[in-house]
């Protein structure tokens, strides 16, 4: 088999990556293709990865090349894991400027004005990727992780619904890390079902092994367990004091170092607003959930978000990635699956709505489990979904549909309207102006736009 990274000059994505693959009895025979723009980065992770299958005495092939058209070449699997440009500057101007004009929207990666520039920014150069994989690899799967994940995912199955397109995200791990605790009762004696939008769902239902609804328990015992959570306003705490950080991205342990926060409802504020009015758990903290409602604004902890944002350029910025024959990434056990024709029920993937939940539109990529063997990924229809969380995900749908018209026809016009279609908006005059700011500020990556 061959597996390509592409992005793989991001020590944080390919060493990651290649420890996992290294680490499993199906896969670590294959060749793994590292593909990356920039070949200082590439030469780096390739030169490391070489001397750990040496060290190891393990049977992968690791090549490395800057040329698409070459790595693509008889591939299985491609794992997409890309940002343009500078990322944090372009973010903050994704942030910052929509609100210099009055929009009051939260963090501004996936959802709202800041979520609409992203994702204008990234999906025509996946959109480039993925056309080589139909016309190199049209067999292949193709497992995104890059932001925004839905809109990606929407536009991408618009443009070549023919591809097997799988976006996976790590914001599912956070039920394997409060669950247990919250319950009190191990894991695997659970069972649970979450869906929605990406950074933008809920746990659905949730039951214990003897088939006891586990709901009424979580919404009894939520408050007191969350209310002093630890969050990332106690770590950036915690990295100012001791210069030591906490692995947050995709753990599935509570970390006991920082046993309480310093404050209540550290960047859950939206969360347990939610909790209490929905009577559902969101699966991610306000950071992400905050995008996508205008009324969010008011009840997000604005703090506990800047330090989340803080915390994780420190993260990116700071942590020394490395090698380990370990798995992590979700990524792996559906690769084997599919490799080796083993059945395996995943929680969450990235796919369109085909039928899995009622009141959605077919061309919406959303959030929902799947089973995964030989025949490929199926996702799993969904028939606990509320009336209420269901309208807020609709609110989306015109965002979704407008973003990928934007992408596609090129057109300035279709992400005004994007835009204005977005429930975060709250103020119209500006749209024209302020998009055209932006494709002038941007002008590198949406310059496309006419």
């Amino acid at each position: 088999m061959k597996i390509v990274l592409i992005g793989a000059g991001s020590a944080q994505f390919g060493y990651g990556t290649l420890g996992e693959i290294f680490s499993s009895d199906v896969l670590n025979d294959s060749e793994v293709a590292l593909l990356d723009i920039n070949p200082d980065a590439l030469r780096t992770v390739h030169g490391t990865a070489e001397a750990f299958v040496q060290q190891h005495g393990l049977p992968t092939l690791v090549t490395a090349t800057t040329d698409r058209t070459k790595a693509l070449q008889g591939a299985d699997f491609v794992i997409i894991s890309i940002e343009v440009g500078d990322r944090f500057e372009l973010w903050d101007q994704d942030r910052t400027i929509p609100q210099q004009y009055g929009i009051q929207q939260v963090y501004g990666e996936n959802g709202g004005p800041g979520g609409l520039f992203h994702s204008l920014r990234i999906i025509p150069p996946i959109l480039e990727i993925c056309a080589d994989v139909r016309a190199i690899c049209p067999e292949a799967y193709v497992f995104n992780y890059s932001n925004p994940m839905s809109r990606i995912c929407t536009t991408v199955h618009r443009a070549y619904p023919e591809l097997r397109f799988v976006g996976l995200c790590h914001e599912v791990s956070s039920l394997h890390r409060y669950l247990p605790g919250l319950l009190g009762v191990p894991w695997e004696s659970l069972s649970t079902t979450a869906g929605g939008l990406n950074h933008y769902s809920c746990l659905l239902r949730a039951a214990y092994q003897d088939g006891r609804d586990a709901y009424p328990d979580i919404r009894s015992k939520a408050p007191e367990f969350f209310r002093k959570l630890p969050g990332a306003s106690d770590f950036l705490e915690r990295y100012r004091k001791t210069g030591k950080l906490v692995e947050t991205e995709g753990v599935t342990e509570i970390d006991t170092s920082v046993l309480e926060s310093a404050r209540e409802w550290v960047e859950r504020g939206l969360f347990t607003f939610v909790l209490e009015h929905f009577d559902l758990l969101p699966i991610t903290t306000d950071s992400h959930i905050g995008e996508y409602s205008a009324w969010a604004y008011d009840v997000v902890d604005h703090k506990g978000i800047l330090d989340f944002y803080t915390y994780y350029r420190l993260c990116m910025a700071s942590v020394e990635p490395e090698i380990e024959l370990t798995t992590k990434e979700r990524v792996v056990p559906i690769m084997e699956a599919v490799a080796a024709d083993r059945t395996l029920n995943e929680a969450a993937v990235n796919i369109p709505n085909v039928g899995f939940i009622e009141g959605l539109p077919a061309d919406i990529a959303g959030d929902w489990p799947a089973v995964i063997d030989g025949k490929g990924v199926r996702g799993v229809s969904l028939d606990c979904m509320p009336a209420s969380f269901l309208g807020l995900l609709q609110n989306q749908v015109g965002v979704h549909r407008m973003t990928a018209e934007a992408v596609l026809s090129k057109s300035k016009k279709a992400a005004v309207q994007a835009f204005l279609v977005d429930p975060v908006v709250t103020k119209a005059a500006c749209a024209t102006e302020l998009v055209e700011l932006m494709v002038q500020l941007q002008s590198k990556h949406l310059g496309y736009l006419k």
